[in-house]
């Protein structure tokens, strides 16, 4: 027999996130009281709907947003739940989730704001990093232009349990297959008190983020 581990993988806390209203340790709190074993915190970057000043030199634009993961860190203390850290790059609209990466990476490249994005994606595949395509057909006012870099991600968000319109995911889950791209889940949360259900199950326990990554390239998740 094996217990079932369940991961939210796409959730943004207000510490960084412009459009989200929990904190960290809310998030935490919520997540855990609906059964969750994990989350993985993945704010939105500077070029996306950010909560931080781009005036603030770059350190203290990374501390800042990395304080919803380490607050939910703190949050989660000895109690067995993990939290791992990620972040939604942004181009144009067009997001990334990026996964597998860590402070160190951000602090020691001050201008990777003005990298092309294949650079962006180069760079986070040399240092260990997974990107998954956000969302790829989501349609909405900010969204001018949809985007597919199957050549550069290495999975596809095939289910945002935020959306409400089915034909999203289904064009995402087609595109993964077509492209023999691997897949990942999430809920896109933003709020403690309005939790979609979303994110991945897997067989057994994942210990860090790189464990998360190399289940999901391996295809260990449950359907």
């Amino acid at each position: 027999m094996y217990k079932e581990f369940r991961i939210e993988t796409h959730l943004h806390t207000r510490e960084a996130s412009a459009c989200a209203g929990a904190s960290g340790a809310e998030m935490v709190r919520a997540h855990k009281a609906a059964g969750y074993d994990a989350l993985i915190v993945t704010d939105h970057f500077f070029n996306g709907n950010t909560a931080i000043s781009a005036d603030l030199p770059w350190e203290e634009r990374v501390a800042r947003f990395c304080k919803g993961y380490e607050n939910a860190l703190d949050e989660a203390g000895n109690s067995g739940f993990k939290v791992f850290f990620g972040w939604e790059y942004g181009y144009h609209a067009t997001e990334f989730l990026t996964y597998g990466l860590d402070k160190a990476f951000l602090l020691a490249h001050p201008d990777l704001l003005d990298w092309p994005l294949e650079t962006y994606f180069a760079q986070v595949r040399a240092a260990g990093g997974m990107i998954s395509h956000a969302h790829p057909f989501r349609e909405a006012p900010y969204i001018m232009e949809i985007r597919l870099y199957p050549a550069g991600v290495d999975a596809v968000e095939v289910a945002n349990a935020s959306h409400t319109e089915p034909r999203y995911d289904r064009r995402a889950l087609e595109y993964a297959r077509a492209n023999h791209l691997a897949m990942t889940a999430g809920s896109d949360t933003h709020h403690a008190d309005q939790l979609y259900g979303g994110g991945m199950v897997f067989k057994h326990p994942l210990q860090d983020v790189q464990e998360f990554i190399c289940a999901v390239m391996g295809k260990e998740w449950l359907p």
